[in-house]
């Protein structure tokens, strides 16, 4: 596990996808570096690999991911992405296992050891219960755990809400150094209020942003909210 990433909760990550590149994923890089500032809550920004120099270039505060990476060394390897390569970009991690893009749990370590060998950050997505015991193993950074159903369309009901306590026991119980971020099922700003509230260090959302009337609107919100919710429920713990 990289040590050297300062994350310090709450945290949220934004996923562009392949929604946006080039201008308007530098433009909406640009208003989440203010809107990180404002609130003082750490944002991870995941562009395409071809916009992670231009994203890691214009901004201060974002936590720049690349989308994925393969576990190969310098030298062959045709249409791969490279972790010195992503490093040079300026980035400081690496998004694994994404459901569009899932890898085996050995691909996953490989490319762990990759990450930590040229000192990028890792945060592993992870769908289930038996993947989050899993991947906590293999000592990432961070564990992005997200039910597939969820991604995009899904809503979260009370059994989700609940799970969110769960699931950080189980990856903390293996190692209280991982960070924990609970994502999908996120439309609005009530949804990430509802997911800090229910216990979590960080939480994130594409299509919430990025299908909103005013997706610079919505981010603000989301980002507010995390700040809002973390705040009220750290005071809870200090007054206890």
């Amino acid at each position: 596990m990289l040590q050297a990433l300062n994350l310090t909760p709450p945290f949220f990550e934004i996923g562009p996808k392949a929604y946006l590149f080039g201008q308007k994923v530098v433009d909406l890089a640009r208003w989440a570096d203010e809107v990180s500032a404002k609130y003082n809550v750490q944002i991870i920004f995941t562009p395409q690999a071809v916009d992670l120099y231009r994203v890691a270039q214009v901004t201060r505060n974002l936590l720049v991911f690349a989308q994925h990476m393969d576990a190969l060394q310098v030298g062959r390897g045709i249409g791969s992405v490279l972790p010195e390569a992503v490093k040079e970009t300026g980035a400081v991690g690496v998004l694994l296992n994404h459901t569009e893009k899932p890898l085996s749990i050995e691909i996953i370590e490989q490319t762990i050891m990759r990450a930590d060998e040229v000192r990028l950050a890792s945060m592993v997505c992870a769908g289930n219960l038996k993947e989050v015991n899993a991947i906590a193993r293999l000592k990432p950074n961070i564990i992005l755990a997200e039910a597939s159903d969820l991604i995009g369309t899904g809503k979260r009901d009370k059994s989700d809400q609940n799970a969110i306590g769960v699931i950080n026991r189980m990856v903390w119980d293996i190692n209280p150094e991982i960070k924990v971020l609970h994502g999908a099922g996120i439309t609005d700003e009530k949804d990430v209020y509802r997911i800090m509230m229910a216990g979590a260090q960080g939480t994130g959302s594409t299509s919430g942003i990025l299908m909103a009337a005013d997706p610079y609107v919505m981010l603000e919100k989301m980002i507010k909210s995390v700040r809002e919710a973390w705040d009220l429920t750290h005071l809870k713990r200090t007054d206890k």
